[in-house]
């Protein structure tokens, strides 16, 4: 087993994890936050950049290591936005330089999946739900094969992009969710589960309307919003289960902290005797750990990058999940 770094930059979140043997030993993250507006990539990018040797000095100190203990400096390749995703290869490779170290490069995603082990899930079908990317996801022959996903945004970002319609600032979701606690109506919303995959830009066209109308409270139509858009996730979610016969879910990205989202999952998976798994915030939420974490998976079976060829690697801010090829199981 191994020690390893692990760097997460794919968005808002500048994060470094470390991990030893399966165990996370640090998880410290700073967010880009804004009081109106959504995300801007440069802006978040700027953030990084300032904030990364105060995140990763905080990680080294909270695992209590010495810089020469550490294997490897696994990073996010992608997906992700561009000026974020430099800025973290950026100081992964001047890390590994300076240390000395071989590189592991990561995909974000995946990273979400394969954290989803320490909740004690073997097999199970995955409910990605994060900003850019919504996905029902499980491991088949060799490569983690996306079952549904959305067609158009991440629920994620639908979320965040209501939430500037209502002026409420960036991140939406935790906002979102303390309005949908007080909602007293429901507010008939398009329902757009499409075979496995769902849509959120009718919901959204829809939403804005109320909103400019005046008609409805921010209160009412945050609950609206989680009640079907959830729905929606985890008729996706129960679909999947079926068509591929297994019986575990695990939620995972940063729209899975939601109580309610979990709340659902777990009603639906007892009603058919599956199990329900979640992990902690903490690795929920874009974060270095889980980085770490896969990354340590990776290096052990062999996949690192040293010297000239570290130095080569290049971000991939596109990359699909079932593009990348599972050579560690």
């Amino acid at each position: 087993m191994a020690l390893i770094i692990g760097v997460e930059s794919t968005a808002h979140t500048f994060g470094v994890g470390i991990v030893k043997d399966g165990k996370i030993m640090a998880n410290k993250r700073d967010m880009y936050t804004t009081e109106s507006g959504g995300i801007i990539p440069v802006d978040s990018a700027k953030h990084h950049r300032e904030l990364s040797a105060k995140i990763y000095s905080e990680a080294v100190s909270e695992a209590g290591i010495n810089e020469d203990e550490i294997d490897a400096i696994a990073f996010s390749q992608g997906p992700g936005l561009p000026p974020c995703l430099l800025e973290g290869l950026k100081f992964a490779k001047s890390l590994s330089k300076r240390l000395g170290k071989p590189l592991v490069p990561v995909n974000h995603c995946v990273a979400h999946l394969e954290i989803g082990g320490v909740t004690g899930a073997k097999d199970a079908v995955l409910l990605y739900c994060s900003g850019a990317n919504t996905q029902v996801i499980s491991y088949a022959s060799g490569k983690y094969r996306v079952f549904g996903e959305t067609l158009d945004t991440g629920v994620g970002n639908f979320i965040d992009t209501f939430a500037r319609y209502a002026g409420i600032g960036f991140p939406g979701g935790p906002k979102i969710e303390k309005f949908a606690l007080k909602g007293k109506s429901y507010v008939e919303l398009p329902y757009a589960v499409k075979g496995m995959d769902v849509s959120f830009s009718g919901i959204l066209t829809n939403l804005r309307q109320k909103l400019e109308k005046g008609d409805y409270s921010i209160e009412d139509l945050s609950f609206s919003l989680q009640e079907t858009v959830f729905a929606m996730l985890v008729e996706t979610a129960e679909r999947a289960l079926a068509h591929i016969g297994k019986d575990e879910l695990v939620l995972g990205g940063g729209v899975a902290c939601n109580l309610r989202l979990q709340e659902m999952a777990e009603k639906m998976c007892e009603e058919r005797g599956a199990k329900s798994f979640c992990p902690e915030r903490s690795l929920l939420v874009d974060n270095g750990a889980m980085i770490a974490y896969l990354g340590e998976i990776m290096f052990t079976s062999g996949i690192k990058f040293s010297g000239d060829d570290a130095q080569k690697l290049d971000i991939k801010p596109r990359e699909r999940t079932d593009e990348v090829e599972v050579k560690w199981k």
